[in-house]
């Protein structure tokens, strides 16, 4: 951090201390490559956006958690067992933060398998949410996570109407509806940018400027 970065944090600081926020970003980025086959590469745009929004939130005085799943070699294979050390440290960071981040591209309407198995093993019962019977074996979610904020950013590969018109926005409902809401997490902001691969880098480069108006905006 320069001089003029910790200037403006403090400067940040004085002006609204209750403002700030404490964010856990949990990030995966991969890039298609000229025989189509997707691998993780830290010049994706997944890893733009991660870049982009975390030197933004820290500009304006935020503290960001940066949880590379696969830096960190996040084992996503659930078989039943108990939580390992590295669940359990998941869900500390979580517990200490103000916001949830996710960053990941769609593939087959939803996120890849590592942010997939990091979901089930950490954002499960009965840590993120336990069941309040109704009666037999009917019940519904009550939320642990109640006090927190999500921001998911997605890419796709597909244009805006397919996802919108024949796929029904199928990533984002099951998102909010089968991850967020079931932990109580109902203030979700989702920010998506569609054909990644295709578009112009003008193009690219309006995206992140979104990106930075969210960080703007937690």
């Amino acid at each position: 951090m320069t001089i003029n970065d910790l200037t403006t944090s403090l400067k940040n600081l004085m002006k609204n201390p209750k403002n700030l926020k404490n964010i856990v970003l949990i990030c995966t980025k991969h890039i298609l490559n000229e025989k189509g086959n997707f691998f993780y590469n830290e010049k994706s745009f997944n890893a733009a956006i991660r870049d982009t929004f975390i030197e933004t939130a820290e500009e304006n005085g935020h503290s960001v958690d940066c949880v590379d799943l696969y830096k960190e070699k996040f084992n996503p294979v659930f078989a039943g067992e108990q939580a390992g050390e590295d669940v359990l440290d998941h869900r500390r960071r979580i517990e200490k933060c103000d916001t949830i981040v996710l960053i990941a591209p769609i593939w087959n309407f939803r996120m890849p398998a590592i942010v997939e198995g990091w979901i089930d093993k950490v954002l499960s019962p009965p840590w993120a949410y336990t069941f309040k019977k109704l009666v037999g074996n009917y019940g519904y979610p009550m939320g642990n996570l109640k006090d927190k904020k999500a921001i998911i950013f997605c890419t796709y590969g597909s244009p805006r109407l397919a996802v919108t018109t024949f796929f029904l926005n199928l990533p984002i409902r099951r998102l909010k509806r089968g991850v967020f809401h079931m932990c109580g997490i109902y203030n979700i902001v989702y920010r998506r940018y569609f054909a990644v691969p295709f578009v112009t880098d003008e193009k690219r480069k309006e995206f992140l400027e979104d990106v930075k108006k969210t960080a703007n905006n937690i």
